[in-house]
C-alpha cells in the first residue's frame, strides 16, 4: 500500500479547534487534547442552559407580574386563576413587558378581569 501522510489534515482540523477555543484560559486554548474536552463540555453546557433559558425567563416575568400586582391587592395566583376564568389569553411575557413599560394598561387589564 502507498504511504498517506496526514499532515495537511491534522494541521487543518488543529487549526479549526483551536479557532472555537479562542479565549479559554490555560492550556485549553492552545493543547489540541484539552481544547477537545473544551469544546465538548461547552456543547452540552450550552444545550442544557438553553432549556434552562426558558423557565429563567418565565420566572422572571412572574416576579414581574406579582411585583406590579402587589400595590394593586392582588397576589400573582390569584390574578392568574381570574385571567384563566375570563379566558383572557394574554400571555406571561406580554403581561410583564406591559406590567414594566405600560403599568396603564396593565392597570386596565387587571381592572377587567376583576
Amino acid at each position: 500500500m502507498t504511504r498517506v501522510k496526514k499532515g495537511v489534515n491534522a494541521l487543518k482540523s488543529r487549526k479549526n479547534i483551536l479557532r472555537k477555543v479562542k479565549g479559554y484560559r490555560f492550556g485549553r486554548s492552545t493543547k489540541e487534547r484539552q481544547a477537545n474536552e473544551a469544546i465538548f463540555h461547552a456543547g452540552t453546557y450550552s444545550f442544557a442552559h438553553r432549556r434552562d433559558k426558558k423557565g429563567d425567563f418565565r420566572r422572571l416575568w412572574n416576579v414581574r407580574i406579582s411585583s406590579s400586582l402587589k400595590p394593586l391587592g392582588l397576589s400573582y395566583s390569584k390574578f392568574i386563576n381570574m385571567l384563566k376564568k375570563k379566558n383572557v389569553e394574554i400571555d406571561r411575557k406580554i403581561l410583564a413587558d406591559l406590567a414594566e413599560n405600560s403599568p396603564a394598561v396593565f392597570n386596565k387589564i387587571v381592572e377587567a378581569v376583576k
